[in-house]
C-alpha cells in the first residue's frame, strides 16, 4: 500500500535542540494533512517547523550542504580567510540549486531552512563532522587517518561521489562537489583541485 513520507530538515545541532535552544527546521511532504500533523506535534516555542511540499529540494539541499562543508572546512585549514569561505558557501548553493532544479525541485526551497539555513550552520562550526574533517583535510592531515579516528559517519565523504555522478548524467556543473571528490576519492591533492577551480572561466551569477 502506499503511504506518505516527510522528511525532517534543517540547521539543527541536536545538543542544542536538547537543551531547549531556539532552533527552525523544514518539513517537507506532498501530504497537506501529514504536513499539518507534523507540525502541531513537533512545534514548540522553541523549535519551529515550517512547511514546504518540495520533497525533493529539502533533501537535495541537507544531503549535498555536508559536500560544500566540507570544502569550506578545507579553506578553513588551509587559512584561506573569510571571503573565502563566503564564496565557496555562495556558489555551494548556487550548485546544489542547480542540480535541484535539473531534478525538479524549487529553486526557492534552498533559500529556505533545508538549504541556505542548513549550510550556512554547517559551513561555520567546527561541531560540525564535514567542516571539521575539511579543517583537517586542509591542515595536511590524510583523508584515511582522519576516518579512521572517527566513531560517526561523515556523510559528505560519500555524498560527494553520488552527487557528482548524478550532476554528470543530467548535465549539472557541480565544480566544489567535483573538487572534494577528487581529493575524497580520487587521490589529487588540495593544492591541485584548488587550483583547478581557481583556473575556471570568469563567468554569470
Amino acid at each position: 500500500p502506499e503511504a506518505s513520507i516527510a522528511v525532517l530538515t534543517g540547521p539543527t545541532f541536536a545538543h542544542e535542540v536538547a537543551r531547549g535552544l531556539p532552533a527552525a527546521v523544514t518539513i517537507a511532504t506532498h501530504d497537506p494533512k501529514l504536513a499539518k500533523k507534523l507540525q502541531e506535534a513537533l512545534g514548540v516555542k522553541h523549535f519551529r517547523p515550517y512547511i514546504t511540499d518540495d520533497v525533493i529540494g529539502a533533501q537535495l539541499g541537507g544531503a549535498i550542504k555536508n559536500v560544500i562543508a566540507i570544502a569550506c572546512g578545507i579553506a578553513y585549514g588551509l587559512k584561506l580567510g573569510e571571503n573565502a569561505r563566503a564564496a565557496l558557501l555562495t556558489r555551494g548553493i548556487a550548485e546544489i540549486a542547480r542540480l535541484a532544479v535539473a531534478m525538479g525541485a524549487h529553486r526557492e526551497t534552498l533559500l529556505g531552512m533545508s538549504g541556505i539555513g542548513d549550510l550556512t550552520l554547517t559551513c561555520s562550526s567546527m561541531q560540525s563532522r564535514n567542516f571539521s574533517l575539511g579543517a583537517a583535510l586542509g591542515e595536511g592531515k590524510n583523508i584515511k587517518d582522519i576516518l579512521a579516528t572517527r566513531r560517526e559517519v561523515t556523510e559528505g565523504v560519500h555524498t560527494a561521489k553520488a552527487a557528482l555522478d548524478l550532476a554528470n548524467r543530467l548535465g549539472v556543473d557541480m565544480p566544489i562537489t567535483e573538487g572534494v571528490n577528487k581529493c575524497l576519492n580520487e587521490g589529487a591533492s588540495i593544492k591541485d583541485a584548488l587550483d583547478d577551480m581557481l583556473k575556471r572561466p570568469f563567468g554569470h551569477e
